[in-house]
């Protein structure tokens, strides 16, 4: 009788450890109050340095998380963002200066607001999976759209999660022509913007209750 006891209890507990490996996945809502997005804009040509860098904050988005963190490949992301609140921040530039950056960037020349209203991204894959301390290093695979246009596009992402919250945060080059937007060039090009954009994140997503 002691050993079959012991043995039922030992059942139990790899029953119990089973379960809590394999324990279903969750999904996460991106705390928009916590998480940042940030968009560094670049100048380069001849004259560059009668021109300046900008810096872009996005104001309004909204996603969700779906994290295994047992099986890290089944894990995805969804991100929505509202092309008109991109915002220039251009610190220590002119007020003036900054709404006509504005006011371009939102235009016709550069997002389009008014005809692509939604900048979307939709993760395909987890790839190079790799556990570093308690965090998680991965590449993320997925689709973005962005002024009419979706293409494939894929980057490296750090994942920090402490059981009903993630923090994701990385960044990834975004080349505007292959999106069919034309790099902004002033004084016959002398003055350019970069055709390549760097993107800075940094992803807040808290467990949905049940």
């Amino acid at each position: 009788m002691r050993l079959s006891y012991i043995i039922g209890v030992l059942a139990v507990f790899i029953s119990i450890v089973a379960t809590a490996q394999t324990q279903p996945s969750s999904e996460y809502g991106i705390d928009t109050a916590e998480s940042t997005i940030q968009v560094g804009v670049f100048r380069e040509g001849l004259f560059k340095a009668f021109g300046h860098d900008h810096l872009i904050a996005v104001k309004n988005f909204s996603g969700s998380v779906h994290f295994n963190a047992n099986r890290m490949e089944e894990s995805s992301l969804i991100l929505n963002v509202e092309a008109k609140s991109l915002t220039v921040l251009d610190p220590g530039e002119a007020e003036k200066d900054r709404r006509d950056v504005q006011a371009t960037m939102l235009g016709t020349k550069v997002l389009g607001v008014e005809t692509f209203p939604l900048i979307r991204f939709r993760s395909t894959g987890v790839h190079q999976i790799k556990k570093v301390g308690e965090d998680w290093e991965i590449t993320l695979l997925g689709d973005l759209n962005l002024h009419g246009v979706e293409k494939p596009i894929s980057f490296p992402v750090r994942i920090h999660f402490d059981n009903t919250r993630l923090t994701a945060h990385g960044e990834v080059f975004i080349a505007q022509t292959d999106f069919g937007i034309t790099p902004i060039k002033v004084a016959g090009g002398m003055v350019r913007v970069k055709d390549r954009v760097k993107v800075s994140f940094n992803i807040v997503a808290v467990r949905n209750k049940s």
